[in-house]
């Protein structure tokens, strides 16, 4: 009986220490693209910058028929403008 009771124990100790390990690897890998977020400050809201704000950014360039010019580097004006622009002009999902 001794022995079975040793054979639980070392089978159960061998558990815990594998099912750290197996846990991490089947962990499925995060997306190797990278999120940026935009701050809005005059609506206090974040925007996810990605194809889809971008599609709009550029819409909204034609619209106003400036060329393109990457948002970051528009000035702070540019960039206000353009977030009241967006919040009247929402995806149609």
């Amino acid at each position: 009986m001794h022995r079975v009771d040793r054979f639980i124990c070392s089978f159960f100790l061998a558990a815990a220490i594998v099912a750290p390990a197996v846990v991490v690897a089947g962990a499925e890998a995060q997306e190797a693209r990278v999120q940026v977020r935009v701050y809005d400050r005059d609506h206090r809201d974040y925007h996810n910058w990605d194809d889809r704000e971008d599609r709009a950014y550029r819409r909204y360039l034609v619209e106003q028929r400036r060329s393109y010019r990457e948002y970051e580097r528009q000035n702070h004006s540019v960039q206000r403008h353009y977030w009241n622009w967006r919040h009247s002009h929402p995806d149609r999902d």
